[in-house]
């Protein structure tokens, strides 16, 4: 499995966060995954992916596990990363 890990530093109240996040998470769907939602903390769940968002009063940081499955429908971890960064920073823009 490959991980990739992004942290956005941020100076939003964490409904805020969570709110903004909506589109983010919009976003991502397209590489089939969904967030659920459990407080400041959300899992990551997608057909060969997993991992979890984490929202502390001064950062959100995306952990994503890439699997067999995700590797073999061409995700490459370098570009989820460079997406999730880019799409992270404009939602808490």
């Amino acid at each position: 499995m490959s991980d990739v890990v992004v942290t956005e530093s941020h100076a939003l109240p964490s409904d805020e966060v969570k709110s903004r996040l909506k589109a983010f998470e919009a976003d991502i769907s397209k590489y089939g995954m969904k967030l659920d939602w459990q407080g400041d903390r959300a899992d990551i769940k997608g057909t060969g992916a997993s991992g979890d968002v984490k929202v502390t009063p001064s950062s959100v940081t995306v952990t994503v596990k890439l699997g067999m499955m995700a590797k073999m429908a061409g995700i490459k971890p370098d570009k989820l990363q460079a997406s999730i960064e880019k799409r992270l920073k404009a939602a808490l823009a």
